[in-house]
């Protein structure tokens, strides 16, 4: 016979199945239910009358499906998430700048807006105060309370320190920012996690299409900098205290060229827009990378050179593309992922790389289990991060929160005043 405890467990877990279900098709018959989850007609009835009953899912006629017409006799009923359950606000902090990223509980995209707030040379008592009005009055000019959000996931570039939350160390935004996540829920009074921006790309691209990326598998970002997000086993991976991904410095040359982290030769200090920049214009290779900024205009005439066969920028492709090879080969030989995932706007000039980066694997690695991994080159997404960020933390809220019946009422309410923007982020 089992226990009170026991009986709330598989309840629990069986609660949870249910609504990953609707979460990744989003619209089912009850039926429907019972084939993607393997429970019974009995449990997903006292299932989904539950949720019912607690406003977490609706219902629709699957007639109203156009891809889906069941021709005479009376519609079945269709079940999905309501929109209207709860929101989850994602903050994407960047360089001098702030993301706010709103989703309804289906998952769907209400809204993204940019924010100019000073990141650099800030500490946390000017940041924190800053970032929770900016939060404060988004949420009531989109009429959402705050309550109705149960969790704020930031994403940052740099590690995060997946034991204490806190930003240990990033390119980008000053050290003092990383104090952020305690100070900001305690006025806030919502629960708030950091993570790294990149681990947030693998974490989209998993929940987009978990059999194509799942498993082992790496994506490398390249613009500015060089990024990387990686999941081991089905997982996202970022080691014991949150460096496990940080591809972009690890040594290439060591006394090589000066990279943003401080050392030297490290694979960022090649593969980087600055670093090609800086090779091409024949820059001192101790020339700050703080003070090399260039756009995606500069960096397309400079790929233009390249192309017309001019040989210093050639050759700066062609070493950037090396030191990636060689990087990979080291990550391949390593955890043997079954697909490195290559994006960001550096991948404009992967052609001007591709000699370099081949020679840079096959020297690098032995040829058997090189072929092992698929290269995969992905046109850059501007909302991937924001994707992961959504994905998360809806996974989040499924699991932690509505997989139990003792949450907090979801009362029925209107939608906020602007409309659904078209991005759904599925866990």
């Amino acid at each position: 016979m089992q226990s009170k405890a026991d009986t709330e467990l598989v309840r629990r877990q069986n609660r949870g199945l249910v609504l990953e279900a609707l979460r990744r098709v989003g619209m089912m018959a009850r039926v429907e239910l019972g084939r993607a989850t393997g429970l019974s007609p009995a449990t997903i009835s006292a299932i989904t009358g539950d949720l019912l009953a607690e406003n977490l899912i609706v219902t629709a006629a699957i007639d109203d499906k156009a891809e889906k017409p069941l021709g005479r006799g009376r519609p079945r009923v269709a079940l999905s998430l309501n929109p209207e359950a709860g929101y989850v606000l994602g903050v994407k902090i960047s360089l001098n700048s702030v993301t706010l990223i709103l989703s309804d509980y289906s998952g769907h995209l209400v809204d993204r807006t940019r924010l100019p707030i000073p990141t650099m040379g800030a500490d946390a008592p000017q940041f924190v105060p800053r970032l929770a009005a900016a939060i404060r009055n988004y949420l009531r000019q989109r009429d959402v309370p705050l309550g109705q959000v149960p969790e704020i996931p930031i994403a940052i570039p740099g590690v995060v320190d997946r034991t204490t939350g806190r930003l240990v160390w990033s390119p980008t935004v000053s050290v003092d920012v990383g104090a952020v996540p305690g100070p900001l829920s305690e006025s806030l009074g919502v629960p708030v996690s950091m993570t790294n921006d990149v681990d947030m790309m693998a974490q989209a691209l998993n929940s987009r299409d978990p059999v194509h990326y799942g498993g082992t598998f790496a994506i490398i970002f390249i613009a500015y900098g060089i990024g990387m997000g990686l999941y081991v086993n089905g997982r996202l991976f970022s080691g014991a205290f949150g460096s496990g991904a940080e591809f972009g410095h690890t040594n290439h040359v060591p006394g090589g060229p000066l990279c943003r982290c401080g050392r030297r030769g490290c694979v960022e200090a090649y593969v980087a827009d600055y670093a090609i920049y800086r090779s091409i214009e024949r820059l001192p290779p101790d020339e700050p990378p703080a003070d090399i900024d260039p756009d995606a205009e500069t960096m397309a005439k400079l790929e233009a050179r390249a192309r017309a066969g001019d040989d210093r920028a050639r050759t700066a492709y062609h070493q950037a593309g090396l030191a990636l090879g060689y990087g990979l080969s080291r990550l391949m030989g390593l955890i043997n992922p079954g697909r490195v995932v290559l994006t960001g706007r550096g991948i404009a000039a992967f052609d001007l790389m591709q000699q370099g980066f081949r020679t840079g694997i096959q020297e690098g690695l032995v040829t058997e289990i090189a072929d092992m991994t698929e290269i995969e080159v992905l046109s850059p997404e501007d909302d991937l991060v924001d994707v992961g960020i959504l994905a998360g933390a809806l996974q989040r809220l499924d699991r932690e929160v509505f997989a139990s019946s003792d949450h907090e009422p979801v009362p029925p309410r209107r939608r906020p005043a602007l409309p659904a923007v078209g991005m759904a982020a599925k866990a």
